[in-house]
């Protein structure tokens, strides 16, 4: 994925071209990180003992480009999963470097993740948005919240219903962050048709018959499927 502001500029192919990668399943030594130990003693709390890692992502933060397009907005994670109950998927989000309010850290809503699923859509930013960056339409604002600075190596659990988001990169260098969201595999599937999630899998469909030549009707279930892996125990549904 490339920031908005990049996406059709010339840039060297380093660093600076990648703002995120997901799905790297396939990828052992970052996959690596969904099994780790010091990881999984604290998912289990969460999962259960049969864990499925289903959404990896390793977050490349780009100095904003001057639109503030490196922020990302307030939004819940369920928001783009199609498996419950909520309360046995848990996301662990890793700090590969210092992260603080000039560089964008986390920002949460205290709370929120006893409340319920709601609507999504993209902000009216004038400086665009980027893709999939979904956030809440509903919630206040003045809300007191809270900002997750962290070390270098740090880690934060947190459940899929919880309001969060990221500031802009006011800083020159990137910000880096590992992260993976776990299920218990006694999690089941359900269908978003008729939901407030019609518009995420709408959009994940057209992706995949864009970018990958996908003809055959499939849901947005069948995507999650194909990235799910078991990392620990047994897997059930998912």
């Amino acid at each position: 994925m490339r920031d908005v502001t990049i996406a059709k500029s010339e840039f060297v192919a380093d660093e600076k071209a990648i703002t995120k990668i997901q799905d790297f399943q396939e990828d052992a030594e970052l996959f690596r990180y969904c099994t780790l130990p010091q990881i999984l003693k604290y998912v289990e709390c969460f999962t259960g003992p049969n864990i499925m890692a289903m959404h990896t992502m390793l977050i490349n933060k780009p100095p904003d480009p001057g639109k503030m397009s490196s922020r990302h907005p307030m939004h819940q994670d369920l928001h783009y999963f199609p498996f419950r109950p909520a309360d046995l998927i848990v996301a662990a989000w890793t700090a590969m470097e210092r992260v603080d309010r000039s560089n964008g850290c986390l920002v949460v809503l205290p709370g929120t993740h006893k409340g319920s699923l709601k609507q999504h859509d993209y902000p009216e930013w004038e400086g665009g948005v980027n893709k999939m960056y979904h956030g809440v339409r509903d919630y206040d604002a003045n809300q007191p919240r809270v900002h997750l600075e962290m070390k270098k190596g740090d880690t934060v659990f947190f459940h899929p219903l919880l309001i969060h988001g990221s500031g802009a990169n006011q800083t020159q260098g990137f910000r880096k962050a590992i992260s993976c969201h776990f299920a218990s595999a006694d999690c089941h599937y359900i269908d978003v048709k008729g939901t407030s999630q019609e518009n995420i899998e709408r959009e994940v469909l057209e992706i995949a018959r864009k970018k990958y030549g996908v003809t055959v009707p499939i849901t947005l279930k069948d995507t999650w499927m194909i990235r799910g892996r078991l990392v620990k125990g047994e897997r059930i549904h998912l």
